[in-house]
């Protein structure tokens, strides 16, 4: 049950193992955020976390809990069900998990509260005056423990108790029937109450997070169909006599005849059980899971309200990143929609230029700043504060993401509209942290993520591990991502309002991923009339012709995104100067919106033969445009080779295929074939190819233009 299929249900789906923890830490983080900038009184909120043991082998379950404790997270609650086995077989067979995460937990500031044995140990452990007892269950391993669960009592007696005579001693008045009922103290309902009461109320240390950790047993109440088994995560279904069993064991009201269709049982609405369950939701606020979306519609600021964006930076050289940012800042001093961003950066604040938003905003600190920085004499120095807007997240890409989580569900879960902002190394994104974006996803979470110092050859001198030229390809899967690569300032405007507008005026539930570079170049007024383009993903930009055209030359069609637009227009003009070829140059803003658009009319025609056949946007701008059609980018092949089915004759592509290099980026271009040379080099081939001319020109081209033909393939170097 997810929120796309119950979306007035379920709240919080964790997708894949270890993501619940983290987010659980962030989430709790958040809800004091929101207290402390006075947005939401959320003192009384808790959250609590459910963890199985094989779990916490996952990173991404421990590997936060550190922040917890130093942000005095005392609204968080993790229960760790230990029942010491994952799906394979034990979790630490020839150790003791519980033991192992109390030490972890401990360590990292928490408070830590054991339930371990049930009620039937306790006069057991009161007789056990010279700790045998104790010193017997600390040197059995979990692997032992798991084999005297799927063993008769006669079998405890002798393996567990048999080796000290004064343990031998102390169970002899036990049946074998009794030892086999000893309980874990994760199944004894009383021990679990008083532990999660402790929790609550009762805490070593204030102001920390609290852990659970419950020893229990997998499959508990199966019997020797899977009870304690290694096979037990691949038990489906009883039989009708495993589902008597089961009924028995458990003091189910369903009689013989009814227990082979295995019904669900609901205890009479007047019945006791359902009186106090119906009375505590009530004093807990209500029912639970639930999935309200009762957040106000917010007032979002349209285009001219932000002309500035839009104009020509005469003579001034900026880059998109620069664009995104300034933006934001001006949206974060705006009266309608400022209080309730949310920008989020991994330690990469003073890389994207958003420093001057140390002292207009404030770094959230629960704290408060409690020293002097080292650069408090300056203008833009290092402040942090209780009621600080950026939430500064250090090195952690997925700690911000969970952050993004919190505050793009927050429409729901708090009934507010938060507006994350969240900037980053583009290549730590989907890269990096693809799970956690797909569980943003999933939970309907809306807000934007910009990829900063975007594109394989534009990031220069940091290398392979730093240049994304692949993000956009991993978008192309994420279904509510709407992945943009805008080239310019005017385009990263258009997109920025637009999203808020469709996310937090309408209310719609999309991810807007922005990929921004640290380019700069003079930025260009937005043209009349591209505003649709630029949101569809594609719009005609320049017209270029040759002033002696080539005769009988077919027109050629380039498409360009982000940096590369530039190249692309570069290399128009050399096409029309040097060789006589008239070209239109198109600025693709989105290829996957382009992608989404046409597949979505292919769908319809293929389910409404009879019906006129509908067009796409893509398959409409290009209606009257024919020749050759050539796309480069800063991104891999594949991205824009998605368009191809619809483009008449076919989609010739260049792109950053291969690992990034630490270099400049005029060599990093001519290494990866995107430069406006090797785009003259490619359309011309094309032309070659159609016989438009002959393949000496093709290669007279390659020599002039300095392109060595012999030179290493990018994709594989």
């Amino acid at each position: 049950p997810h929120p796309w299929l119950m979306p007035n249900f379920w709240e919080f789906p964790t997708v894949s193992m270890g993501l619940g923890p983290i987010m659980a830490i962030y989430q709790a983080r958040f809800n004091k955020y929101l207290q402390d900038r006075g947005i939401k009184d959320t003192s009384r909120q808790r959250v609590w976390c459910f963890i199985g043991d094989g779990e916490c082998d996952e990173p991404e379950t421990l590997g936060a809990i550190s922040l917890a404790s130093r942000e005095g997270l005392d609204n968080l609650v993790f229960v760790i069900n230990c029942n010491l086995q994952r799906l394979d077989g034990p979790v630490r067979g020839n150790g003791k998990i519980i033991q192992e995460l109390e030490g972890v937990f401990r360590g990292a500031g928490w408070n830590v509260i054991k339930v371990i044995w049930g009620e039937e140990w306790d006069a057991l452990l009161a007789k056990d005056e010279q700790g045998l007892l104790l010193k017997r269950m600390n040197e059995v391993v979990d692997g032992q423990y798991q084999k005297y669960v799927v063993m008769p009592g006669s079998y405890i007696r002798e393996h567990f108790f048999g080796d000290e005579p004064e343990l031998a001693e102390m169970v002899s008045h036990l049946s074998d029937e009794k030892l086999k009922k000893l309980r874990r103290g994760g199944h004894d309902p009383e021990k679990v109450y008083a532990a999660f009461h402790k929790a609550v109320h009762e805490r070593d240390m204030p102001n920390r997070p609290t852990v659970v950790i419950a020893k229990t047993i997998k499959g508990y109440g199966l019997g020797e169909v899977g009870e304690g088994r290694n096979v037990t995560h691949q038990q489906k279904k009883l039989n009708e006599d495993e589902l008597r069993a089961f009924r028995s064991r458990f003091g189910i009201p369903i009689s013989d005849e009814e227990v082979a269709k295995a019904p669900f049982y609901k205890p009479a609405e007047g019945s006791p059980e359902m009186k106090y369950l119906r009375e505590r939701r009530e004093a807990l606020g209500g029912y639970v899971p639930t999935r309200p979306e009762k957040s106000p519609r917010l007032k979002t600021p349209g285009l001219d309200e932000y002309r500035p964006f839009i104009e020509k930076s005469s003579g001034r050289e900026v880059s998109t990143t620069t664009g995104a940012v300034t933006l934001m800042a001006s949206l974060l001093k705006d009266k309608s929609v400022g209080k309730y961003i949310v920008p989020i950066v991994p330690d990469e604040s003073r890389t994207f230029g958003m420093d001057p938003l140390f002292k207009q905003c404030g770094i959230y600190a629960h704290t408060g700043q409690l020293y002097e920085p080292v650069d408090s004499d300056q203008l833009l120095y290092y402040r942090e504060a209780k009621d600080g807007q950026i939430l500064e997240e250090g090195i952690t890409e997925a700690g911000s993401m969970s952050s993004f989580v919190a505050a793009g569900t927050s429409y729901s879960s708090h009934g507010v509209p938060m507006i994350p902002m969240f900037i980053y190394y583009s290549m730590f994104g989907f890269q990096r942290i693809g799970d956690l974006i797909w569980a943003a996803c999933d939970m309907r979470a809306r807000g934007f993520m910009f990829g900063g110092t975007a594109g394989r050859t534009t990031l220069n001198g940091e290398g392979l591990q730093h240049q994304d030229g692949h993000s956009h390809l991993f978008a192309m899967a994420y279904p509510t991502v709407r992945a943009y690569d805008p080239a310019y300032v005017y385009e990263v405007a258009v997109i920025m309002l637009e999203g808020m507008d469709r996310m937090f005026a309408k209310g719609e539930d999309w991810i807007y991923y922005v990929t921004v570079y640290n380019e700069n170049y003079e930025m260009p007024s937005m043209p009349e009339g591209c505003e649709e383009g630029i949101l569809k993903g594609m719009y005609k930009l320049r017209d270029v012709s040759a002033k002696k055209p080539a005769s009988r030359m077919p027109h050629v069609n380039l498409f360009g995104s982000g940096a590369i637009l530039r190249e692309v227009l570069r290399a128009a003009d050399i096409l029309a100067k040097s060789w006589g070829v008239n070209s239109t140059v198109w600025s693709v803003t989105s290829w996957k919106e382009l992608r989404r658009d046409a597949q979505e009319a292919r769908r319809w025609n293929m389910l409404h033969p009879e019906e006129p056949p509908q067009t796409s946007y893509l398959e409409d701008v290009l209606a009257d445009a024919e020749g050759v059609f050539v796309a480069a980018s800063d991104h891999v092949r594949a991205v824009p080779e998605q368009l191809d089915p619809w483009i008449p004759g076919g989609l010739f592509v260049l792109g950053t295929d291969g690992f990034g290099r630490s270099e400049t980026r005029e060599p990093l271009r001519r290494h990866f074939e995107v430069d406006a040379e090797c785009i003259v080099v490619g359309t011309l081939s094309q032309l070659a190819k159609q016989g438009a001319i002959g393949v000496d020109r093709v290669a007279k081209a390659i020599k002039s233009l300095g392109i060595d033909p012999d030179k290493i393939d990018p994709a594989s170097a």
